[in-house]
């Protein structure tokens, strides 16, 4: 029996050596959403500091054949390894993160689908606390119904700093331009299981907190009332740390009717629908249950106005810092994906590294800012009949100086909206203070060691013309305006 077992595992491990060794290596992580390591480039100097043999070590491991399947089938393992605290509908599974920051990679989508990692820097205890918070993720249901949540550990006292940001664009621009303020809960709020409330904490009086330190001129927006009444609808995604097109919708509703501009309702908008679609959540819990849940990604495109949409682009070096800005050029807003694509969400303007204006045919003098993270991608695409001009900047890609921005510009309106891990740690908040004062230049020479707005970032894609699967859609051509609509409801607030 022992020499059988011996030449049973002697074979099994001469079998994979020689698949290791021989086959061809990964390249694509469609799992990780990244690309794999690469041979690193010999220098006689790495070799002897010892340099070389690490980079081969990571190379050799990173890009190993077959490492999607490998890592799927460990998922499967684990799956039945795992500690569940109750059956079917009810079952509740902690993935406990490797790392304390790892899962800050679930808050940020780059362009071309791959994972950036959020402004957390830890800089106070508060921000320390919702950084800690963010090392779990939380697997609720079964079957086609799982959904994967985010823990949220955030105290009632955080996000001061990015009211107090809101409060100081409304005293850099005085009467001529408004700025609101808009935080975006995330799914973990609406969807979490009474019995898992202990693994993480409400959102809502963080929410009500940033608010309460808003000046009476900074015009709050309460998407949170909003999406707690369409709850029972598909406003978020089940596999995805995003919210869904949908319940951006009724953010974007919100916020006309605070700023007093005419919205449409979704008759004016074609569904576009990626079937079969798993987002991030799959690869950062490691959880198979989400995989073999896949979800429809519906989509909005608006009808009967017209618009052309220009991109500034940025370049970014290994150390996220910006390297170089593309001329303006046209593009399209809305991307198409085909079934299965895991790039779906970047259905709106194709990812973030980059500054995006529209104009439409909507001519009533209002030119709106959308100051956001990946979150806020999908609100501008609803706001065509509602703004003349619309101009999106990511907070962690804008290399020019605001206030003369805003007013070669005529901006009129300004919308801070994130969601509430990056409204708490205050990563945003220093961002778009440093905007204000900015010289508008780009450094002459980028540091590779990576900018203070990016702490223990891992390798991301060079940024492409556009995302993958990426097929032209056309522009509506038709123009049309409309009263706001003024959706009654009672405040959460």
């Amino acid at each position: 029996m022992n020499k059988t077992f011996i030449c049973i595992f002697n074979i099994v491990f001469l079998t994979m050596a020689g698949v290791f060794a021989t086959f061809p290596r990964s390249t694509f992580s469609e799992l990780e959403r990244r690309e794999l390591a690469t041979v690193p480039e010999f220098s006689v100097d790495k070799l002897k500091d010892g340099t070389y043999a690490k980079e081969i070590s990571e190379w050799f491991s990173d890009s190993e054949p077959f490492r999607d399947q490998l890592m799927t089938l460990s998922m499967g393992l684990k799956q039945h390894l795992a500690l569940s605290l109750g059956n079917g509908e009810d079952d509740i599974v902690f993935h406990a993160s490797d790392q304390q920051d790892s899962n800050e990679e679930n808050q940020e989508v780059a362009e071309d689908d791959n994972r950036n990692i959020a402004d957390f820097d830890g800089g106070d205890l508060a921000d320390e606390n919702a950084k800690l918070a963010t090392a779990g993720i939380i697997i609720v249901g079964s079957g086609p119904n799982v959904r994967a949540l985010n823990a949220y550990g955030g105290d009632a006292n955080g996000g001061v700093s990015y009211a107090e940001t809101a409060n100081a664009y409304q005293e850099a621009f005085g009467g001529k331009v408004q700025v609101y303020c808009m935080v975006i809960p995330t799914s973990t709020e609406f969807y979490l299981p009474e019995k898992a409330k202990k693994l993480s904490r409400p959102q809502l009086p963080t929410i009500r907190n940033i608010y309460s330190h808003l000046l009476p001129q900074v015009k709050a927006v309460d998407c949170y009332t909003p999406l707690s009444q369409h709850v029972k609808e598909d406003i978020y995604l089940r596999t995805d740390h995003h919210w869904a097109p949908l319940g951006a919708f009724y953010a974007a509703q919100k916020f006309a009717q605070v700023a007093k501009v005419p919205f449409k309702d979704l008759s004016n908008y074609d569904k576009v629908v990626v079937h079969g679609y798993v987002g991030s959540m799959y690869g950062y819990s490691h959880d198979i249950a989400v995989k073999n849940a896949p979800e429809d990604f519906v989509s909005y495109e608006p009808r009967g106005v017209q618009y052309t949409t220009t991109y500034i682009t940025y370049t970014l070096s290994k150390g996220f810092n910006i390297t170089h800005e593309s001329a303006p050029a046209k593009g399209e807003f809305f991307f198409h994906f085909k079934d299965g694509s895991t790039a779906a969400y970047c259905t709106f303007m194709g990812g973030d590294t980059k500054i995006t204006q529209v104009r439409t045919s909507t001519k009533n003098g209002r030119r709106l800012i959308i100051l956001k993270d990946s979150f806020g991608n999908a609100l501008p695409g609803y706001l065509f009949f509602s703004f003349e001009e619309i101009h999106v900047i990511d907070t962690r890609y804008f290399t020019k100086n605001m206030k003369q921005y805003v007013e070669a510009n005529k901006i009129t309106d300004i919308l801070f909206a994130n969601n509430i891990y990056k409204a708490y740690s205050g990563g945003s908040a220093k961002a778009c203070m440093r905007f204000l004062t900015q010289s508008g230049a780009l450094p002459s020479t980028p540091s590779e060691s990576g900018n203070t707005e990016k702490k223990k970032e891992k390798p991301k894609e060079k940024e492409k013309a556009t995302p993958k699967e990426q097929e032209k859609t056309e522009t509506p051509k038709h123009e049309t305006t409309e009263t706001p609509q003024e959706p009654t409801e009672t405040s959460t607030l």
